[in-house]
């Protein structure tokens, strides 16, 4: 290494692909020092990382100052246009990096969480004492450091929003939904919770993301809000009367209708029209109904076949008979469920109703 002042790591070393790299723990405030915002100006063909969404920063901020004793971050890479070395220690493959102070780093694969730990020292510089561990390789130019961001993501998988409610052990939502799933026989049975959509022939009927969004509509409530005792108990209650409640889902439980054909003929096995049923339970529960056992008793006189296109239509299922999903054709499906118990709309669920009659020409 040519003369001058060096950044130094106690390092590991390794080998890939024929090529050294280092494993170095690098303090928080020197990894917002060394490691510097991409220039978001440049063409893409010129760049080796995509532009930073800076949306995300405050989100990965908060969970490092919210959770300053359990956070955990896996390592940032980055390649180094400079002057490197490394000594080891006797004949070991530990021992101390050099790297020049005038080299050029470049993150290959965590710029966003550099740039929320930049953040989160703002507000709490303690901080700065903690570490993250760093990849670092070798610098061979543009090219090939373009590959190496390809290669890092194309096989990166996104984990399913039910495992990541089910890992969930701080937010009190996904704590929430957990609990009321285990205790109701029939969700804890019936309910997958590792996968957002169903197989074709899975015995199950719900999915955890399914039963959480449904219980988030209930309580009017989002990810991080707390829970009051008489929001879970509410919410359990409300979820046992359906249980108890829905046909469908009963004959599930008592085999004689398998999961598969509860899903292929009626809609209430349907996320679409479970977080619709979430929104009927936050009527209920805003307004304190006393007919609540009523109406809930009365959802079994409501045909949620799938071949009910006169209710449906438009709503849960799309033109060509398909599950609708989006957050338009949930609330056309809660309104129809509230026309059918006698419910009566309120002014944004009616002029909701004018616009599906406006495309359709159907009445109300």
């Amino acid at each position: 290494m040519s003369p001058g002042f060096t950044f130094s790591f106690p390092a590991i070393r390794g080998m890939q692909a024929k090529k050294e790299y280092y494993v170095a723990m690098c303090p928080l405030k020197v990894v917002s020092k060394i490691f510097q915002a991409l220039e978001n100006d440049l063409p893409p063909e010129y760049r080796a990382q995509r532009i930073l969404n800076a949306a995300r920063i405050p989100e990965i901020t908060d969970y490092i100052i919210d959770n300053p004793e359990d956070y955990v971050f896996s390592s940032l890479t980055a390649s180094v246009d400079g002057d490197m070395s490394f000594e080891a220690y006797s004949d070991s493959d530990l021992g101390k990096l050099e790297i020049s102070m005038g080299a050029k780093f470049l993150i290959n694969d965590g710029q966003h969480r550099r740039a929320a730990i930049e953040e989160a020292l703002k507000i709490n510089p303690e901080l700065e004492r903690e570490t993250i561990s760093v990849v670092f390789f070798k610098d061979t130019g543009l090219k090939r450091s373009q590959q190496m961001f390809a290669d890092l993501n194309k096989h990166a998988v996104n984990t399913t929003k039910s495992i990541g409610i089910l890992y969930d052990n701080r937010d009190p939502l996904s704590l929430l939904s957990k609990r009321v799933i285990d205790s109701i026989p029939l969700l804890k049975h019936f309910t997958d919770k590792e996968a957002d959509n169903l197989s074709k022939f899975s015995p199950k009927i719900f999915t955890l993301t399914n039963i959480h969004s449904s219980i988030c509509c209930i309580l009017n409530k989002k990810k991080g809000d707390n829970v009051s005792q008489d929001e879970e108990t509410f919410v359990k209650e409300y979820w046992k009367s359906l249980c108890n409640t829905m046909y469908e889902w009963k004959q599930v439980q008592s085999k004689t209708l398998s999961a598969y054909e509860c899903r292929k003929n009626y809609i209430n096995a349907h996320g679409v029209a479970l977080v619709a049923l979430g929104h009927i339970g936050n009527f209920i529960y805003k307004n304190k109904s006393d007919d609540c056992i009523r109406l809930i008793r009365n959802l079994n006189s409501i045909d949620w076949s799938r071949s009910n296109f006169k209710d449906w239509n438009g709503r849960a299922i799309t033109n060509n008979g398909k599950i609708n999903k989006n957050t338009t054709a949930i609330k056309l499906t809660c309104n129809k469920i509230k026309t059918l118990l006698g419910i009566e709309l309120n002014d944004e669920e009616m002029k909701l109703e004018e616009t599906l009659v406006n495309q359709s020409g159907d009445k109300i």
